[in-house]
This record gives structure tokens, sequence and C-alpha cells, in this order.
């Protein structure tokens, strides 16, 4: 039996390649852009000051990696589960049952983040709107568009994603006619003299980037996502490598260049406030109703997010399943090739959401931030991993040369994002506020062995034959 048909046999999926060539770009773009660019960036620039740049710059390089290696295997292995299953098939059986059921906690923590911070957005509209009622109605949304076909979530991911990239890059065009030509400064170029100003370059120090790494990390979470679309893509090895290979410029373009935008335009010390940074530029060049805008920016944001997540999370547990690392009946498909029990596992979670906005609305995401900052450094760090032992196999068995979508610099390039991911975790456990993040997720690796152990003696005992009696 040939790799390819092993390979099949292992997880053999039942789904429907519909997702085209543009669809596959716009949720490369959708997962490397969310809320945390739009209303998150002040907390970096006021850790690090203009500095950022550079830190957004060697945080690309990394992901560039990350998402190279993940593209060489989902190439020449496409399956939904993605680095979940690769983990499974390369690590061991436990770090894939890991990433898998990190995903759960995840969804529940995302889920309520996002819900919450779009119930406060409609606030914007509504003030009196309680937010329960906002995520109520968004979660109901996106489980018709997910339930209806992989075909029709493309096309909202497109559109949402689509709104997203337009108002960066009309930040960025309006932000760059204010500095080289003046435009909405009386005819005054602005320059980058913002840039150097107080402070200079590094003014919080080497230290203050360094710790910034964090946040910048974090920034990128969601572009792993990627690989799961890899099972339902119609071209997996013209569009796969297309949509990876643009990432690196897309962040590049979508926040080193928004960000450095923003650091030009306004001393980096006026930009620490809360609320959106973008919503400065457009009100500094005269847009009308500026913030009014950028509020249906940030939802059509918040609403791409959930619908991302709730195709990444089915998606996982699909493949989970597959694997026997979830209980079988999550492998059922609908008529339309849809995971339609994998779909109502994730809604389920994702009301669990909405309850917890209902109960506490003000500190829902706080219960589960700390776990889901450990995840995505496994998730990233288990790519890597993943991939070295991938191609080390190939190599072995003298297929190597048949790999069509090769990541760049092998193995060195895998060695220099693990060090990022470890440089983050030392950065983690420096900062009080994120120290506690290690021992609650020690606490969680804990919790998840011993279900995976009790998992695994549960297939065990069932598999083990019934005893037969003795006849004298």
């Amino acid at each position: 039996m040939s790799e390819a048909n092993e390979i099949q046999a292992y997880e053999q999926e039942d789904l429907k390649r519909d997702l085209k060539s543009r669809h596959i770009q716009m949720i490369a773009i959708g997962g490397a852009i969310g809320t945390g660019l739009f209303y998150g960036s002040s907390w970096a620039i006021k850790t690090a000051g203009p500095a950022i740049l550079l830190m957004y710059i060697l945080a690309a390089i990394a992901i560039y990696f990350v998402m190279r290696a993940l593209g060489e295997m989902a190439v020449e292995e496409p399956v939904s589960g993605s680095y979940i299953s690769y983990s499974n098939r390369y690590i061991h059986r436990f770090v894939g049952f890991l990433n898998g059921w990190n995903a759960f906690i995840f969804l529940l923590a995302t889920s309520a983040a996002e819900l919450n911070a779009l119930g406060n957005y409609m606030h914007f509209w509504y003030p009196g709107l309680p937010i329960w009622v906002t995520a109520l109605v968004a979660v109901s949304g996106m489980f018709v568009v997910n339930i209806a076909g992989v075909k029709i979530y493309g096309e909202a991911e497109f559109w949402f994603s689509l709104i997203k990239v337009a108002a960066i890059v009309a930040m960025i065009g309006f932000g760059a006619a204010m500095i080289f030509f003046g435009v909405g400064n009386h005819g005054v170029p602005i320059g980058a003299h913002n840039l150097v100003a107080n402070g200079g370059f590094f003014a919080k120090g080497w230290g203050g980037a360094l710790l910034s790494i964090v946040m910048v990390a974090f920034a990128f979470g969601g572009v792993e996502n990627l690989g799961l679309a890899a099972g339902e893509a119609k071209d997996v090895k013209t569009t796969m490598p297309k949509a990876v290979s643009a990432t690196f410029w897309r962040l590049l373009i979508f926040y080193v260049g928004a960000i450095a935008v923003l650091l030009m335009i306004f001393p980096w010390t006026s930009l620490t406030t809360k609320g959106s940074p973008f919503v400065e530029v457009f009100a500094k060049i005269g847009v009308p109703a500026a913030a009014g805008i950028m509020n249906l920016v940030v939802v059509t944001a918040v609403l791409s997010a959930v619908n991302s997540s709730v195709f990444t999370n089915s998606r996982t547990f699909y493949n989970l399943s597959l694997q026997k690392n979830a209980p079988a009946f999550l492998s059922v498909v609908n008529s339309q090739k849809v995971p339609s029990r994998a779909i109502m596992l994730v809604f389920g979670a994702m009301f669990a959401g909405v309850v917890l906005n209902y109960i506490m609305p003000e500190s829902a995401f706080e219960l589960f931030s700390s776990v889901t900052v450990f995840g995505l450094i496994c998730a990233w760090s288990s790519i890597l991993v993943s991939h070295l032992k991938f191609r080390k196999t190939r190599i072995q068995s003298g297929r190597d040369a048949e790999i069509s979508y090769k990541m760049p610099f092998y193995p060195y390039s895998n060695y220099l994002a693990l060090g990022f991911m470890a440089a983050v975790m030392v950065c983690i456990a420096i900062l009080p506020d994120m120290r506690m993040s290690l021992a609650v997720s020690a606490a969680w690796v804990v919790v998840v062995f011993i279900a995976y152990k009790f998992y695994t003696r549960s297939e065990v005992i069932l598999a083990e034959p019934e005893p037969t009696s003795s006849r004298g």
C-alpha cells in the first residue's frame, strides 16, 4: 500500500471539496486579521514604543516559517484536522489529543470574548441592548451559514474578510496621503519624525520591545487555521501554496503597514488610550461618521471571527473523531457533506459563551485567557516539530524529491521559529499579569493527560475479547 493510501485509510474523510481559490485566500486573510489589530494595538505600542514595528516584523518571519511548515504538510497530506492530525501522526497521540481538546477550551474562551465584544460594539447604536441578546442572534445566524454547506461558509467569510481588508487598505492609503502630501493636515506633510520623537525608536528600551512580543505573537493567532481548510479545498496543490506564501506579505502589509502609519501620524504616547486608533486616523482626515464606520467594520470583524471559529472547530472535532481521539458520533456528516454533529458541539460551546455573557458580561474572557495563551504556542510548536518528523520520514523513504512545496531553509527555519516560541514563553514568565498562565496551563495539561489515559484505557477494555468459559 502506498503512503498516500495509508494516509487515506488512516483518516478517511467524507467532506466536500467546495472551497474555491478566492475562498481560501480570504480565509487566510481573515485568520490573520482580528479585532486585536483594530482595538488591541494600543497595549503593544504602549509597551514597546515605536520599536513595536521591529517586533511585528520578527513575529511575521517566525509565523511565516510556521505557515510554510504547515503548508508543506497540507499539500502532501490534505486533511481537515491539519496540525492536530499531523501532531497525532508524527509526534504522539497524546499531543494530537491535547491540541484537539485545547480547541474546545479556545472555542469557549474566544467565543465568549468575541461575543462580549460584539455586544459592546452594538451598544454604539443600541445602548440598552443586552449583550447576551446580540450574542444569541450572532450565534444563531452563523449556525445557519455553516450548516448549509462549506461553500456558503466560504462565501460569508469572503465578504466578511473583504470588508476588513478594505478598511485597513483605506486607513493605510489615507494615512500615507497625510504623511507624504499633508492631506488633512493643512497641506503640510507629517513625515516620519514621530518614529524617533518622544524618546526615540527604542523609547521603552530593548526590554519593553521584547516583552511586547507576547502581544504581537498572539495578534497573529488564527493564521494556523488556514490548514484546516485543506480538507475541503478544490485544488489544494494550487490554492494552499498561494494562500500560505502570501501570508508573510499580508502580515507585513496589514500589521506592520497599518501600525507604521499610526506611529508616523500620531506621537506613540497618544496612542495608549482605550479604543481604536484607526478611528483617530479617519477622524483626522475629516471622514464623516468615522466612529460609526469603524464600528461597523469591527462588528464585521467579530462576525468573521465567530464564523471562522465554527468552521475551524467543527473540522477539528470531526477529524479528532476519525483519529479515535473523540467520540465516533462527531464524524457523521449530513447530505451537504458537512460534519453536522461536530457543528452542533461547537454551537453548544458557543451557547455556553452566550450564557457566560448573561451571567458575567464583564469578566467572561478572563476565566479562560491563560489557557488560550498556552494553547497557541502549543499549536505552533507542534506544527514545527511535526514537520521535522514529516520531512525526516520522507527523506528516509526516498520521497523527499516528490514534495512540491518545500519549507525554505529546512531544518534551520524550524529551529529559528521554535526559538521564537521559547522567547514568547520566557516573556510570559517575566510579565506579572501573564505569569499565572503557566501554572494554569500546566494544570490543564494534567487534566487532559488524565482524560487521555482514561480514554485510551476505555478503548483497551472495549477491545478485549470476552473470556470463554471452559468445559470439562
